[in-house]
């Protein structure tokens, strides 16, 4: 086993993530117990509905800081032959699983509400509503750009082959990605809820309000659904790497004529991949290939087997 040391890189990366989910867990937590005690002081059940909602997204923020504190104290241990890497796509995992019951719960009141329209009051949930949204979009923007910032920053120069993942996340880090969608889901909930909040006001129409919450549960769904199909892929050690699996099969059937080489790749974290390599029909030493894959930056341990030409199998 050949360990290249570019998980090292990863819990650098992970610092401003951890920081950034820091100020929104605080900011987040400020506004529900305001939620909530200006639900009881003014006798409004939907500022308290909304405060309790708030909770479930402060409890997720908590399973993100967790999945950090317990990656940075296990960093060394041997017990994790791999690194601690998927300690965040796990941590990711389990809020959007949160995020699932968030919109479960969303849906259930909002059908409930359908059949049994409660009195709303309009004037201090609007103006509450809109101050969440306000929170909310700058908590996204704080944590946006903490992704952003993580995706690029182990780019070395060393390749330029990108998974179809590349082109469409800046949030490589899952732990932060889910973060983000819990407060982006809580933005969302506040224009939907300001809108049906307008609308209810001038024109009577309870019903709205409860039709968008369903709405706002099932875009909520979706987006945890893609968050839980993008983690198990990588906790279950799947993906189609095909793009990366034929760049180390170039570069090390390039080494001294012709060779037959087998890559498998499974990922140990967000952007760091591990590599069984069979290589057949070279003459090529250890050293060579082994200083080859060291210059592969999101290669960060690989198992080499070189087949002989005297001793190649009859199928490879």
């Amino acid at each position: 086993m050949i360990s290249h040391g570019h998980a090292d890189d990863l819990l650098k990366g992970h610092e401003k993530g951890e920081r950034s989910t820091k100020i929104v867990i605080a900011i987040t937590a400020t506004m529900m117990v305001g939620e909530i005690v200006s639900g009881v002081l003014f006798g409004s059940m939907a500022l308290l509905a909304d405060g309790w909602h708030m909770f479930t997204h402060v409890a997720a923020f908590g399973i993100t800081l967790f999945a950090y504190w317990y990656a940075r104290k296990h960093a060394n241990d041997p017990f994790f032959k791999f690194g601690t890497g998927k300690v965040s796509v796990l941590g990711g995992f389990a809020s959007a699983v949160a995020l699932v019951v968030v919109a479960l719960v969303m849906a259930l009141e909002s059908v409930g509400r359908i059949f049994s329209a409660e009195q709303i009051r309009f004037d201090e949930a609007i103006i509450v509503a809109i101050i969440g949204l306000a929170v909310n979009l700058g908590c996204a923007k704080i944590l946006h750009e903490s992704g952003h910032d993580h995706g690029h920053s182990h780019d070395h120069g060393h390749s330029h082959s990108h998974d179809h993942e590349d082109h469409h996340h800046h949030h490589h880090d899952h732990n932060l990605k889910a973060a983000y969608l819990h407060v982006l889901a809580d933005a969302l909930t506040s224009v939907f809820a300001i809108v049906a909040l307008i609308v209810g006001k001038f024109y009577g129409w309870l019903w709205l309000d409860a039709l968008m919450g369903i709405v706002g549960a099932a875009v909520i769904t979706k987006w945890a659904w893609g968050l839980l199909a993008e983690t198990s892929s990588i906790l279950l050690d799947g993906g189609d790497y095909s793009a990366k699996e034929a760049e180390l099969i170039t570069l090390v059937e390039a080494c001294q004529g012709s060779a037959t080489a087998r890559v498998h790749l499974w990922k140990t974290a967000p952007r760091h991949f591990a590599a069984t390599i069979q290589l057949a029909g070279t003459s090529c030493q250890q050293d060579e290939i082994r200083s080859k894959l060291q210059k592969v930056s999101w290669l960060s341990h690989s198992s080499l087997e070189i087949e002989t030409r005297a001793n190649v199998p009859d199928q490879f």
